[in-house]
C-alpha cells in the first residue's frame, strides 16, 4: 500500500500533494511500469484522506499519461520513457558561476521610480470608456490619439512641427530599425558612430544590411568620413557611450551631406534627449532639415519603463507614402490598450510632470554620485567627463593599467563598469583609453550609500598599482 506523509502546505492542496508524490515514484521507478495502483478508497482510507482528493490526484495523472484507467480493473501505472527516469529525481548540474550579487552595477540604467498609481488609475478609465472598443483592430501606424499627443508633445517640448499621419508607433526601436531596413533597402550602406551602442550595428548585420563604421571627433560623426554610408544613424543629442552633444554646427554640416544625393538619409535617434540638466537641449535635426531627409525616432523606455515597449519615428512625407504602400501590411505591433493609456498620460499632462520630476531625481543621483567619486582616496588620479546630459558621464582615470587590468581592479573594489574601449568595433585611440562608462539611473539610495562605502574602504592593488 502506497503511504506518504502529506502535510498541509499553504497554497498546495492535498490532491496537489499526493499528486506530486505518486508522479515522484513513477518517474525515480519506485512504482513500475504496469504496477496496479491502490483503489481510489483504499488509498483515502491508508492515508486519511477524502476520496474526493484520492479522485483528483489520479485524475491529473491520468489526464498527463503517467497512470491508465482499465474499467472495472483499476489504475495501472504507464511506462515511463529511460530519459526521463534517468533525470527523475536527480538535481540538475549547475555550472559553477561567479557570485556577482554583491557587485553595483553601473553598466546599465533602469527606471527607479514609475507613476503607478496614475497610470493605473487612467487603465481603469480606459477599460471603463471603452469596453469592447479594445478588442477592435488598430490602424497600422498606431492609434490616431496617441500619434497627435506625441505630435503636441514633440511641438511643445522640442520645436517640431510634425504632422501626426507621418507618425509610426512600433514596440521598441528595434521593431523600427527592422521596418526602416525594409524601407530603406538593405542594399543601402548604413553607417554607425564608432564607438557606439553595439546592438544597433546587430541589428543591421541581422537584417542583412552592409552597416560601417564612422570616426567621430570633438564635434561628432565627422563628415569627411561618410563617403561610403548613404544612411547615416546617430544619436546628436547625447551619444552613447561617450556622452558628446553635436553642436549646431556639425549637425547642418550633416544635413548638407544628407541633401547632396537623393538616396541619403539621416536616422536621428533621440533616446533621452528629456534628461538635459541646465541648458535647453538645441533644436532636433528634423526640426533644422529642409530637404526631408532626416527621420526622428525617440522612446518611452528611457522617460517610462522598458517594459512599456512604445517607440515611435517620424518619416518625412515621402517616406511614409512608400512605407504605406510597400509595408502597410504590417500591423500595430503595440496593443492597443497600452496606447490609450498612453495617449492620455500625454494629453492630461503627467508625462510632462513626470518628466520634470525625473529630471530633477537624476540631476540629484548624479550630483551624488560625482560627490562620492569626489570623496574617495583616488579622487585626484579622477576626471569627469561630461555634458550636464543624460543618464550617463564618462569617468577618465590617471593610471598605467590597461582598460582590462581597469575593470577588472573595479570588479575587485566591488562594482561593475564597462570601459570605454569595450564600445569600439575598430583601432581604439589612445584618447579613449582609461576611460569608464558610468551609468547611474537604475542606483537607489541604498547602492549609493554603498557606492560611497567601497570607494572609501576597498583599496585592492593589481599589478602594484592602486588608484
Amino acid at each position: 500500500m502506497l503511504t506518504y506523509q502529506l502535510k498541509k502546505t499553504p497554497g498546495v492542496p492535498l490532491y496537489e500533494a499526493l499528486y506530486r508524490c505518486i508522479r515522484g515514484d513513477i518517474l525515480s521507478g519506485v512504482l513500475k511500469a504496469n504496477e496496479k495502483l491502490p483503489s481510489k478508497r483504499a488509498l483515502a482510507t491508508n492515508l486519511k484522506v477524502s476520496k474526493i482528493t484520492v479522485e483528483t490526484a489520479y485524475y491529473q495523472l491520468l489526464s498527463e499519461g503517467y497512470i491508465r484507467s482499465e474499467e472495472k480493473v483499476g489504475y495501472f501505472v504507464e511506462p515511463v520513457p529511460r530519459a526521463v527516469q534517468a533525470t527523475a529525481g536527480v538535481a540538475p548540474q549547475k555550472t559553477p558561476v561567479k557570485n556577482e550579487d554583491s557587485l553595483l552595477d553601473l553598466t546599465a540604467n533602469g527606471p527607479v521610480h514609475f507613476p503607478f498609481s496614475v497610470w493605473s488609475k487612467l487603465q481603469r478609465e480606459v477599460v471603463l470608456d471603452l469596453g469592447e472598443r479594445l478588442l477592435m483592430p488598430l490602424h497600422n501606424q498606431g492609434l490616431p490619439e496617441l500619434r497627435q499627443a506625441i505630435a503636441t508633445h514633440l511641438g511643445q517640448f522640442r520645436g517640431m512641427q510634425v504632422d501626426p499621419e507621418h507618425i509610426l508607433i512600433g514596440a521598441g526601436t528595434d521593431f523600427l530599425y527592422n521596418l526602416l531596413i525594409q524601407l530603406l533597402g538593405r542594399e543601402k550602406r548604413y553607417g554607425v558612430e564608432e564607438p557606439g551602442y553595439g546592438k544597433i550595428r546587430k541589428i543591421y548585420a541581422a537584417a542583412g544590411a552592409d552597416c560601417v563604421n564612422v570616426p567621430m571627433d570633438a564635434l561628432g560623426v565627422d563628415p569627411k568620413c561618410l563617403q561610403n554610408a548613404q544612411v547615416l544613424h546617430i544619436s546628436p543629442a547625447h551619444h552613447f557611450p561617450t556622452g558628446l552633444v553635436t553642436p549646431l554646427s556639425r549637425r547642418q554640416e550633416l544635413l548638407a551631406w544628407a541633401a547632396q544625393a537623393p538616396d541619403r538619409y539621416i536616422i536621428e535617434d533621440d533616446y533621452d534627449s528629456e534628461f538635459r540638466f541646465s541648458a535647453h537641449p538645441l533644436p532636433t535635426m528634423q526640426s533644422l532639415d529642409g530637404g526631408h531627409r532626416v527621420i526622428y525616432m525617440n522612446t518611452f523606455s528611457k522617460t517610462l519603463a522598458p517594459s512599456i515597449r512604445i517607440s515611435y519615428m517620424v518619416l518625412p512625407g515621402e517616406l511614409m507614402a512608400i512605407f504605406r504602400e510597400k509595408l502597410g501590411f504590417y500591423s500595430c505591433t503595440v496593443p492597443s490598450f497600452q496606447q490609450y493609456t498612453l495617449a492620455r498620460f500625454i494629453e492630461r499632462g503627467h508625462f510632462e510632470k513626470h518628466i520634470n520630476r525625473m529630471r530633477k531625481f537624476y540631476r540629484s543621483r548624479r550630483n551624488q554620485v560625482l560627490d562620492a567619486l569626489l570623496a574617495a582616496p583616488f579622487a585626484n588620479r579622477l576626471t569627469v567627463l561630461e555634458e550636464d546630459a543624460g543618464l550617463h558621464f564618462l569617468l577618465k582615470a590617471d593610471t598605467k593599467m590597461t582598460d582590462k587590468e581597469l575593470t577588472e581592479w573595479c570588479e575587485q573594489a566591488g562594482f561593475r563598469v564597462q570601459a570605454l574601449s569595450e564600445f569600439y568595433h575598430g583601432d581604439v585611440p589612445a584618447s579613449a583609453k582609461q576611460q569608464l562608462v558610468i551609468n547611474y539611473s537604475g542606483l537607489s539610495d541604498k547602492d549609493v550609500e554603498t557606492l560611497k562605502q567601497k570607494l572609501r574602504d576597498n583599496k585592492p592593488s593589481l599589478q602594484g598599482e592602486a588608484l
